[in-house]
């Protein structure tokens, strides 16, 4: 469809009032990553677009701080999720990279929103929602600032990419907020949970005046009550600021002490200190402080008490824009004032003080926000209920989806929810509740019917980050590399629908489309050889190793020269015609050399690889080494021959890409 616009001029006293109208065959509203793979999959599809994002910046968390990513088992990501991770090794020089600057994922993302058929609006917030049955017709939004028009945006379809879950909501869904009891679904994992990790050590007193109840409770701590485990409550985990700093002098901001700067709010902070003693005055004990490139940061939550603002974000989900707002400013009032006390304050001790005084805000991040990050990290806010819930049993492979259109591979995992008082022995003392930190399976598929709300409450929106799960669940799925997934999945079957209902969509021919062009360019999916493939042979003395934490997939190969050959040959398909790049994956565990022949025909390429030049980052335990760029012609025959001197050798697998 053609976009149109329509001005309409009404003469008032205060002045004049314009109201613009759009007609698109998908509206996207939110400014998640999702929103820019499912605009460029609906656009490549042939669909007009429209992305309205009430931020200033596009891309979320992938844009505002998280460069250290999570996910887990990277083998799981897949169509233009993996794509946008390999561009951002392209630009550090490797086939894929999962740590990274916040300029250079904006940079990248932006990309895929250049499409001719994508109209983009920045700066406009959801304000109502007009349905016809259980159709969306229009949505009106108004400008974030004082100026501007109102906009009102028709399509066909809709695709909801906020955190939030606002225009679900708005649409007359179904969700929840907060915690379902661990019986609600069957789970184990689910609602109130006191566990031992980011945790304060027992004996912490909780007041003001130490041992002193009248005194009242020290800054941060809640009055509530600890409820039975697996009680259901509204309580939202945690939310905090993903931090990029930097130690490079000529690249930094000093940070200075923040408006309002209070330093009692850390005087919680002040007795961990002291019960863990000075045999943990390293910065790591405190936060996640992960290096990117660049001399940057990418600084997370750690311990008892670190940059999570714990419960003070229970009322976000459900506040109003301007209550929203006053929750961010007090969780970046707060995450400063840490940075500051730490610096500053001469009760910290000297160690940490100095580490922390080292740090700056980058001048080349966040140029339009002040060198500030424009993304608070909202980790869970409303959950559809829709066509599938994913639950626990989801996360630990004990079901069956038909419908996956994409794969999580996270733990599942909440920060915790509250902090409160307890006693133990007759002890008052201060603990963190619900946070949860439990592996599950293998890689596991994320159900089409968990985007779709109930047929009868919704017929032409998909809901790729606030989907259908349960508190647990939503804590394994809620990763940006399954939101940039779950986009593109959304973006293809709205096109898929038409002016039609998407939850009667051919969901064999979306995963077949997902499959067969991963990338949506035509080229078709890499060619992947791994270990377990009846294209290996000569495994024959080798071992199966199941460690998916040092293998690309669940398991890789070892030989320790008990038994057969050290080596293996990769059998590669005739049919193969044109230049591809060849890699093998490597665990940075290992023999030192492996000698890697590629035989094309009669020509035999021989390529070493030295284990000491593996440079692996982030949330791994290995990484691709290209073997190099050969020529195939159809018909030819070809194999990979792996061999080493050594008499312990690991193998893994091998990947071709056009």
């Amino acid at each position: 469809m053609k976009v149109r616009f329509h001005y309409l001029f009404l003469t008032l006293a205060v002045g004049v009032l314009c109201s613009c109208s759009k007609t698109t065959s998908v509206c996207i509203y939110g400014g998640s990553s999702a929103c820019a793979t499912a605009a460029y999959a609906a656009a490549a599809k042939g669909c007009r677009v429209t992305l309205v994002c009430p931020d200033s910046v596009i891309g979320g968390m992938t844009t505002g701080g998280l460069g250290q990513t999570d996910i887990g088992n990277k083998q799981a990501i897949t169509g233009l999720s993996r794509q946008f991770y390999r561009r951002i090794g392209e630009h550090y020089g490797k086939l894929e990279q999962w740590i990274f600057e916040p300029h250079v994922a904006e940079e990248i993302l932006l990309k895929y929103l250049e499409s001719p058929r994508v109209k983009v609006v920045k700066g406009y917030r959801l304000e109502s929602v007009v349905k016809e049955g259980t159709r969306i017709v229009s949505i009106r939004c108004v400008p974030v600032g004082d100026d501007g028009d109102d906009i009102e945006v028709s399509a066909d379809q809709f695709i909801d990419c906020s955190y939030e879950g606002d225009l679900m909501a708005k649409a007359g869904v179904s969700y929840f907020v907060g915690r379902e009891s661990s019986d609600t679904y069957g789970e184990k994992w689910n609602g109130v949970q006191l566990l031992d990790q980011h945790q304060f050590p027992d004996g912490v007193d909780p007041y003001v005046e130490e041992g002193n109840p009248e005194s009242g409770l020290l800054w941060g701590i809640s009055d509530n009550v600890l409820e039975p485990d697996g009680s259901a409550d509204k309580k939202v985990q945690a939310y905090n600021y993903r931090i990029c700093l930097t130690d490079d002098p000529s690249n930094m901001i000093p940070i200075g002490r923040p408006e309002g700067y209070d330093s009692t709010r850390f005087e919680l902070l002040l007795r961990l200190f002291k019960a863990q003693g000075e045999e943990s005055f390293d910065v790591n004990k405190y936060f996640i402080w992960s290096r990117m490139p660049g001399r940057k940061t990418d600084i997370n939550n750690r311990g008892g008490f670190s940059t999570d603002m714990i419960g003070m974000n229970h009322s976000y989900p459900e506040a109003s824009w301007e209550e929203r707002q006053k929750i961010i400013k007090a969780h970046k009032d707060y995450t400063l004032g840490l940075l500051y006390f730490y610096a500053n304050d001469p009760r910290v001790p000297k160690p940490l003080r100095d580490e922390v005084s080292r740090w700056g805000l980058p001048k080349d991040e966040y140029i339009t926000t002040g060198h500030w990050t424009h993304q608070l990290y909202i980790r869970e806010a409303r959950r559809m209920i829709g066509e599938y819930v994913a639950t626990q049993k989801d996360c630990e492979n004990k079901t069956t989806v038909p419908d996956g259109v994409g794969y999580a591979a996270y733990q599942m995992d909440s920060h915790n929810c509250d902090r409160i008082v307890v006693h133990k022995d007759g002890k008052a003392m201060v603990k963190n509740e619900g946070d949860v930190q439990k592996h599950g399976g293998v890689p596991y598929p994320i159900s089409y019917r968990s985007l779709t709300p109930k047929r009868s409450e919704c017929t032409n929106l998909l809901v790729p980050v606030c989907l259908s799960a349960s508190h647990i669940a939503y804590g394994s799925i809620r990763m940006e590399p399954v939101f940039l997934e779950m986009g593109q999945a959304c973006g293809i079957a709205c096109a898929m629908a038409g002016k039609g209902d998407v939850q009667g969509i051919d969901v064999k021919a979306l995963q077949e489309s997902l499959e067969k062009d991963p990338y949506m360019d035509g080229k078709g999916p890499d060619i992947l050889i791994d270990d377990d493939s009846d294209l290996v042979k000569g495994k024959e003395g080798w071992e199966v190793v199941r460690n998916g934490m040092d293998s690309y997939g669940p398991t890789h190969l070892r030989y320790r020269g008990e038994s057969g050959d050290n080596h293996l040959e990769y059998v590669l398909d005739g049919n193969l015609d044109g230049e591809f790049d060849i890699y093998s994956f490597q665990s940075k565990w290992g023999c030192d050399s492996t000698m890697f022949t590629v035989t094309i025909g009669k020509e035999e390429h021989k390529v070493s690889f030295l284990r000491k030049t593996l440079n692996v980052e982030g949330q791994a335990f290995g990484d691709w080494f290209k073997i190099g760029r050969f020529e195939f012609k159809r018909g030819e025959k070809g194999k990979i021959t792996l061999t080493s001197d050594s008499q312990d050798i690991c193998a893994d697998a091998i990947l071709l890409i056009r």
